[in-house]
C-alpha cells in the first residue's frame, strides 16, 4: 500500500460482530502474508509512517516512546510526534482543543480545527521526515478524527473522509497500532495521570465527557480496525507496559527487521 493510497472503506457505521462481546479484539487472530523484512528494508527509501490510536488512558505515549527507543538503539532513525500539537500551529491549537476552561466547541468547528492542525503537521513535520528516510511514530492521526468526531460526536464519516482525500491529507499510515481497553479503565488511568501531571485543566476536556461518549469512541476504533485488517494491529492494553511493548515490537517486526526477536542476540 503506497503512503498516498486514497482507498477508504465506506461501509456503514454498523459495528462488526467482533465488537459485540465488548472484550478486547486481539490482532493475533489475523494471519497475513509476511514479506521478507530484509528485502523490504533494502528497497526502502522513505521512512515508514506508524500511528498509535486508542481511547484516553490506553498508553499510547508510553508505547511510542518505548518503540522509538528500540528503533534508535538499533540505528533506525525515528521521530515521535503527536496530534494535536506536533507543529507550531498545533501547539497553539492544542490548548483550545483539549483545555477545560474554553467555550464549548461545535463538532464541525472542532473537526476543522483538527484538520487545520493535521495539514500543518503533515507539511512541516511528517512529510519532510519521511522524505529524509526517518520513521515517524505519531500519537493519533486520522483514525482518531473518525472515532471521536465521527462515531462519538456524530459527524458524517464520509465528510471526514472526503476532506482527507485532498493532499497532504491523503497520506495514510503504513501501520496503525490500536491499544484497546475498557473505557472505564482508560478513563481512570487518564484522570489519575492528569492529576499527577497537573494537566486536568489544560488537557482534560475529553476526560470530562460521559462514559457513553468513550464507549462510542472505542466502538468506532474497533469498527475501523475491522474494516482495514491489513493496516491495523490491535493490542489488549490491560497488560503491563513491558508486555505491551513486546507485543507491539512483534506486530511491527515485518516492517522493522531490528525488532524481530529472532535477530536479537
Amino acid at each position: 500500500m503506497s503512503p498516498h493510497d486514497d482507498t477508504f472503506d465506506s461501509r456503514a457505521r454498523d459495528l462488526p460482530p467482533a465488537v459485540a462481546s465488548g472484550g478486547p479484539l486481539e490482532s493475533a487472530m489475523r494471519v497475513e502474508p509476511r514479506v521478507d523484512p530484509r528485502l523490504l528494508a533494502a528497497s526502502r527509501r522513505w521512512g515508514l509512517f506508524v500511528t498509535f490510536e486508542g481511547i484516553e488512558g490506553s498508553g499510547k505515549s508510553t508505547q511510542i516512546a518505548r518503540l522509538a527507543d528500540r528503533l534508535l538503539a538499533a540505528g533506525d532513525p525515528a521521530l515521535t510526534t503527536r496530534e494535536p500539537g506536533g507543529s507550531a500551529l498545533g501547539r497553539t491549537l492544542r490548548p483550545l482543543l483539549l483545555g477545560v476552561g474554553i467555550a464549548p466547541i461545535e463538532p464541525l468547528a472542532e473537526l476543522l480545527l483538527y484538520v487545520a492542525d493535521r495539514v500543518q503537521h503533515l507539511r512541516e513535520v511528517v512529510e519532510p521526515a519521511l522524505a529524509s528516510g526517518t520513521h515517524v511514530l505519531c500519537d493519533r492521526y486520522l483514525d482518531a478524527t473518525l472515532a471521536y468526531q465521527g462515531y462519538a460526536r456524530g459527524l458524517d464519516l464520509e465528510l471526514i473522509r472526503t476532506l482527507h482525500r485532498t493532499p497532504p491529507l491523503d497520506r495514510r499510515p503504513d501501520r496503525t497500532i490500536l491499544l484497546d481497553l475498557e473505557p472505564e479503565l482508560g478513563l481512570d488511568r487518564a484522570r489519575r495521570r492528569n492529576d499527577d501531571l497537573g494537566l486536568a485543566l489544560a488537557e482534560g476536556r475529553y476526560e470530562r465527557e460521559a462514559l457513553d461518549f468513550h464507549r462510542r469512541v472505542r466502538d468506532g476504533y474497533l469498527a475501523l480496525a475491522e474494516a482495514e485488517p491489513f493496516r491495523f494491529r490491535i493490542v489488549a492494553a490491560e497488560a503491563s507496559a513491558e508486555e505491551i511493548e513486546a507485543r507491539v515490537a512483534d506486530l511491527l517486526s515485518d516492517l522493522f527487521p531490528s525488532l524481530d526477536s529472532e535477530d536479537e542476540p
